[in-house]
């Protein structure tokens, strides 16, 4: 008996320090969960240019931004003074004072001075400006919304609603809330 006794005494050791330890490491390390806990970036790249193409190789669009920041702890970019030019015809370009781009990249909210500037289709054609605080793209859709007040500007005619959805594939878009407005006609050149 006094053998089996004695051959407990190191595990009963054992088991002590490992109960012993476990202790310690909660008290230390309280309840906070592991992992950054900071929002700090991990990387940031100034005077940004980048371009991205269709499989055929052909220009689809073109960002410019004077700082993108990305945060790893919720993987989002801050992107200042975005500029992005849609290369088709007519072209499309989108001006903000900040743009806040989600996790995977699919949605990007414009804030501050937003503008979207669509070229006239032809030379003789004005362009169409888009004003508002803020937009929310889906880039990859092309479709951009917004419940903040909206202006739509194209030579003469002015509109202003209370948001807007607007599908830049189709060419629709559609105002919402109160819309007032004054429309002229486009006047062409004719032969």
């Amino acid at each position: 008996m006094k053998n089996r006794a004695a051959s407990m005494f190191p595990v009963a050791m054992l088991l002590l320090l490992a109960a012993l330890t476990f202790w310690l490491s909660q008290v230390i390390q309280g309840k906070t969960p592991r992992g950054p806990l900071r929002h700090d970036p991990d990387y940031w790249v100034d005077g940004l240019k980048l371009r991205r193409f269709d499989i055929n190789g052909k220009l689809q669009h073109t960002l410019v931004a004077e700082k993108l920041v990305h945060y790893p702890d919720d993987d989002t970019t801050i992107v200042t003074e975005p500029h992005l030019t849609y290369h088709q015809l007519p072209p499309l370009e989108i001006f903000a004072r900040m743009a806040y781009i989600g996790r995977d990249g699919k949605e990007v909210d414009l804030v501050d001075d937003v503008k979207v500037i669509r070229q006239g289709a032809t030379d003789d054609l004005p362009p169409t400006l888009l004003e508002t605080k803020a937009l929310k793209v889906f880039p990859d859709e092309e479709k951009a919304s917004t419940k903040d007040p909206v202006t739509l500007t194209r030579g003469a005619s002015v509109m202003h609603g209370s948001g807007l959805e607007t599908d830049n594939r189709t060419g629709i878009t559609v105002m919402h809330g109160r819309v007032t407005g004054t429309l002229y006609p486009n006047r062409t050149k004719t032969p």
